[in-house]
């Protein structure tokens, strides 16, 4: 094994562990603001696609809604719970 093959597994950088942002279902909003609110929270998120978590989350009871770096998950998980919104976030396996 050559020096320069060391030299590069021991400088790769290890990927930052990913979480996943979980929509839970809840009586309380009403599905237009569960949309507005995915959208707003998360920008890259279309209309379909929020419809869709939300449509997920109201059938099956939770939704993914990103999967990112903790630190992005956190920020995602409390500003959809203060918008009123159930989430959680857990290590994406």
């Amino acid at each position: 094994m050559s020096v320069e093959t060391i030299e590069q597994r021991s400088t790769a950088r290890k990927l930052a562990p990913r979480y996943k942002v979980l929509l839970h279902n809840d009586d309380f909003n009403s599905m237009e603001h569960v949309v507005q609110t995915l959208m707003q929270t998360v920008s890259s998120l279309t209309q379909p696609q929020a419809v869709s978590i939300m449509m997920e989350a109201h059938t099956n009871g939770l939704a993914l809604v990103i999967t990112c770096a903790q630190e992005h998950a956190e920020f995602y998980c409390e500003t959809l719970k203060n918008h009123g919104l159930t989430s959680t976030i857990e290590p994406d396996e």
